[in-house]
């Protein structure tokens, strides 16, 4: 079709998780009642690793950063999604649009690396206790950090670089409840086939190889404290145990969205719930009321 019949494209419109008024209304209820608890449970986290002394470790200033990132991932979305439930107006602008999926890929990509710092802090502490506050020392804590932001933000910049160029001169409506690559592509008036292509080997492939990266450390980890002694292999995979459960539940809704061979089934948009509300509650569950030195701190916060 001649594009001249069409006006640029200036907002687009989400469908939504549900069209249905009664399960609007019961979304808007749990996803309002998710978000609170989402903002109290990773701000608690952060302000306890900042203020109370005991939590000073190099696990602990990892585990404050990623409760940073998963507050700022869920209100990158949820907010809006909860105002769009409210009013009944599921639109965002073009400019919105970009950001979002901006700041979204920034935000996965920094927890990405994050997890993978995360996994090497556990490697030192359970293979090489010797060398730990050598190896995890205060700078490389930093440098890790650093690095995550660095490197996620520059791959976004160029990620997104390539795809801005693109024309949106006719259909406007995202089949979910934010913007992300794979439906604003779609949504270009021109030939996509290479630049989704290139979206999976960027996001999906990567994503694919740090989680399958991130399960062999740590079947490493236990092989080499099950070779050394059979009796703390027990102790590890309790120690590992959290972190396999945050790296499935972060991962897995990604690994779906980008590289599951059949986009228009409406499953991925649920699954994002879980990176966006359930894995941002889980985390705090998992790393206090499974973690003794947590524990303590709370019970020392009390008194």
């Amino acid at each position: 079709m001649n594009k001249t019949n069409y006006s640029p494209v200036t907002e687009f419109v989400f469908l939504g998780l549900s069209t249905s008024r009664p399960v609007q209304h019961l979304l808007l209820a749990f996803s309002m009642a998710f978000y609170i608890t989402i903002v109290l449970g990773n701000l608690f986290i952060v302000f306890m690793v900042i203020f109370d002394p005991h939590l000073h470790s190099p696990m602990y200033f990892l585990l404050a950063n990623l409760s940073f990132i998963d507050l700022s991932f869920s209100t990158l979305t949820v907010p809006k999604m909860i105002c769009d439930l409210y009013s009944g107006h599921k639109t965002i602008s073009f400019q919105g649009c970009v950001i979002q999926i901006f700041v979204l890929h920034v935000l996965g990509g920094s927890e990405m690396v994050l997890l993978v710092a995360m996994a090497l802090d556990r490697y030192v502490a359970i293979c090489k206790p010797l060398h730990y506050l050598t190896v995890m020392s205060p700078r490389m804590c930093i440098l890790l950090l650093s690095g995550a932001w660095a490197i996620r933000l520059i791959h976004s910049v160029a990620q997104l670089a390539s795809v801005v160029h693109l024309s949106f001169c006719g259909p406007n409506e995202i089949d979910s409840f934010y913007c992300d690559l794979p439906w604003f592509i779609k949504l270009a008036c021109t030939d996509t086939h290479r630049m989704e292509f290139m979206v999976t080997a960027n996001s999906g492939f990567i994503s694919t190889g740090t989680f399958f990266l991130l399960i062999v450390s740590y079947i490493f980890i236990l092989v080499t404290v099950w070779n050394h002694s059979s009796g703390g292999l027990s102790k590890a995979l309790s120690t590992l145990s959290a972190h396999i459960t945050v790296v499935v539940l972060f991962f897995g809704p990604c690994i779906f969205v980008y590289v599951w061979p059949f986009p228009t089934v409406p499953v991925d948009k649920f699954l994002a719930i879980l990176d966006f509300m359930i894995t941002p509650i889980l985390n705090p569950i998992i790393y206090t009321l499974r973690n003794k030195d947590m524990k303590m701190a709370m019970r020392r916060l009390s008194i």
